[in-house]
């Protein structure tokens, strides 16, 4: 008895930590004598077996290019800050106002470093003000007149954009998240919307506002994806396409499959992907209440969704936290993220 309880005073002694996903103590401690057995002292974490850790693999091509991008993205931002004031300049002391204290002197910086974009001018009795360069100014009016001959390309994109959506609709605040991303002028729901009342109308729900398709088009509900197999005749085809190794394969439901580099699947892996590539799964443009999340077809029509949710945008690219603003309008996992990681290429 008085050995048991010394045993268990030594245990409640020791402070624990974790490691590797299970909890241990910080001295391990010896294995005791007890009657005619040596017990060696085990420990258990509260909840069992911990599930395996999901990987996450960086593709460093992507990671590069969002580097390169954060300059360029200060610069349009600053241009257009300058472009949304009434003479076309701004009063250096209010960029505070503007962009907050703490961005402001990321954006004194890019003024000092590229004066072919950006010229100041003030001096002793004038304050210092900022505005577009004569280059500059001019590709300005270029961009303006190239968003009016992509307006068709763009009220085509909102609209199946819309009819991705369950009901057709979607928070004009939640577009606005992607409106660069999408190629749409910032002040869209004045400028584009009401131009095409047979296409867009805008309600109020709840307090708040929502964009809503008027008219369902049969023609746009067609995927990058069956496009892309149409122009490949891979539709047309009668000849049995064998899977590759890597796991491609081409077939009127297959993906096409990249692996980032430090990803290196095994054989169990490959025999799922292939299955998983043969799988048929209902059209992303079909109502998502008419499926269950968890039949595996439904699994892969949400890889659909992404996928065209993606193509609609201009670079083909999203963050995670601009894909999960989508998140009830789209009907996407609740675990968005181990979703992305889950589908490797």
């Amino acid at each position: 008895m008085h050995k048991c309880m010394r045993i268990f005073s030594l245990i409640e002694s020791q402070k624990w930590f974790t490691f590797d996903g299970r909890q241990r103590l910080c001295h391990p401690l010896p294995s005791v004598r007890v009657g005619h057995m040596w017990v060696q002292i085990m420990f258990k974490t509260s909840g069992g077996r911990r599930p395996k850790k999901k990987t996450y693999y960086r593709v460093n091509e992507l990671d590069r290019v969002m580097e390169l991008q954060k300059k360029p993205s200060l610069i349009l931002r600053l241009k257009s800050i300058i472009q949304s004031q009434k003479n076309q300049c701004l009063l250096l002391r209010d960029l505070e106002k503007e962009v907050g204290f703490v961005q402001k002197w990321n954006f004194m910086g890019i003024i000092e470093k590229y004066p072919s974009i950006f010229r100041v001018t003030g001096g002793n009795r004038t304050p210092p003000m900022v505005m577009l360069a004569e280059k500059a100014d001019k590709v300005a009016l270029e961009e303006s007149e190239a968003r009016a001959q992509m307006e068709p390309i763009l009220v085509k994109t909102l609209r199946k954009l819309l009819m991705l959506s369950v009901d057709c609709m979607l928070p004009l605040e939640t577009i606005q998240l992607i409106e660069n991303e999408l190629g749409l002028p910032s002040d869209f729901e004045q400028s584009l919307v009401p131009k095409y009342p047979q296409f867009f109308s805008v309600k109020d729900v709840n307090g708040r506002t929502f964009l809503q398709l008027e008219n369902w088009d049969s023609s746009l509900a067609v995927t990058a994806r069956e496009e892309r197999l149409v122009h490949e005749g891979v539709l047309t085809s009668k000849v049995q396409a064998r899977i590759l190794k890597d796991g491609n394969y081409v077939g009127p439901f297959a993906f096409q499959l990249r692996y980032p580099a430090g990803f290196r699947p095994n054989v169990n892996y490959l025999k799922e992907v292939q299955k998983w590539q043969k799988m048929e799964f209902p059209s992303p443009y079909l109502n998502a209440r008419r499926f269950e999340l968890a039949d595996p077809k439904a699994q892969k029509r949400v890889v659909a969704v992404l996928h065209e949710f993606l193509s609609l945008t201009m670079e083909k690219r999203l963050t995670s936290g601009q894909i999960d603003a989508f998140h009830s309008e789209f009907r996407l996992p609740a675990r968005l993220l181990l979703c992305l990681i889950k589908h490797h290429g």
